[in-house]
């Protein structure tokens, strides 16, 4: 087991890491849920939980390559939190994407609007995805994220970027264009429905 990894596991769910900052955070995501619920702005609504939904399926997955291969997780959040959820998987990270999708969903263009003569929504992807690598990267040589995968590190992000991004953005903007409110509720219940499989099963038997 890697240094990182033995640190994250260290506060893996424990509880007097709590910090009451999180009760603040907490009611700030369920305002810019509430807002998008007022405004009946269900595209924006659904895509922000679209992509929250992709991210626990990440830390999911994550957590599974650390029970796995007992050595590290992809990634370890290892900096100080108010509450561990999984090994890659603070509260704050939590929040910070829970809130994510609806900002990006909100700077979303008209479909039809092309970006140098091509469709906005791949290029919008990439690029949300290459500026959201480049936070972890910064993350990273901070010492709070941690990579010990030579497969995933700064100096080859393309998986981070391919992987860790463009699924989550892809998301957001699919569900964000569904046409029916009703598509995108079972888009995002089929996201979620998955996540609740994967942290019952899998917590029960011990691999989270």
């Amino acid at each position: 087991m890697t240094d990182n990894a033995r640190a994250a596991l260290e506060i893996l769910r424990d509880a007097s890491q709590f910090k009451w900052y999180v009760v603040p955070l907490l009611l700030l995501v369920i305002y810019v849920y509430a807002v998008e619920v007022e405004r009946r702005n269900w595209n924006v609504f659904f895509a922000g939980l679209a992509l929250w939904g992709m991210d626990w399926f990440n830390e999911i997955w994550n957590a599974l390559v650390f029970h796995v291969t007992e050595r590290a997780p992809v990634w370890a959040a290892t900096g100080p939190t108010a509450y561990q959820i999984l090994i890659g998987l603070n509260i704050e990270i939590c929040f910070m994407f829970a809130i994510m999708g609806i900002a990006a969903a909100k700077m979303l263009p008209p479909k039809q609007t092309r970006i140098f003569g091509v469709p906005n929504r791949p290029v919008l992807i990439a690029v949300n995805s290459a500026a959201a690598v480049g936070v972890e990267v910064l993350l990273n040589k901070a010492g709070v994220l941690t990579w010990d995968w030579s497969w995933w590190q700064p100096g080859f992000p393309f998986l981070i970027w391919l992987i860790g991004y463009v699924p989550f953005f892809a998301a957001c903007f699919l569900v964000h264009d569904l046409p029916t409110v009703r598509g995108k509720a079972l888009a995002v219940g089929a996201i979620f429905g998955i996540d609740a499989v994967a942290l019952v099963a899998f917590g029960a038997a011990g691999w989270l």
